[in-house]
């Protein structure tokens, strides 16, 4: 089952095993555009104790693509800034063990 579009001036983000534990969402819409720097910081706002204990240790996806997330302190400027646009879809994959 794919999401649903998201709301017009939002996008998707879709979490999966322990971030969805932690947030009680397989996925919600949230404001677009958003710094990709931001994305974190945004999120522990909202879910605090995300980034310790999900965010820090998970891949992140938009648009099905893998995305380096940039650390609080890169200052490679805004023009190199990936920026997570209206009708993207955002995924947080946390780490995942099998027996």
């Amino acid at each position: 089952m794919s999401a649903p579009k998201p709301p017009k001036g939002h996008f998707n983000i879709l979490y999966f095993a322990t971030a969805s534990s932690h947030t009680g969402k397989d996925m919600e819409a949230l404001p677009a555009p958003l710094p990709l720097r931001k994305l974190f910081d945004t999120l522990e706002e909202r879910y605090q104790g995300i980034r310790e204990t999900v965010l820090d240790h998970s891949l992140v996806t938009i648009n099905l693509g893998y995305v380096d997330m940039p650390s609080s302190e890169d200052e490679d400027g805004e023009d190199n800034a990936v920026v997570i646009q209206e009708g993207d879809e955002v995924a947080i994959i946390p780490p995942v063990s099998s027996g």
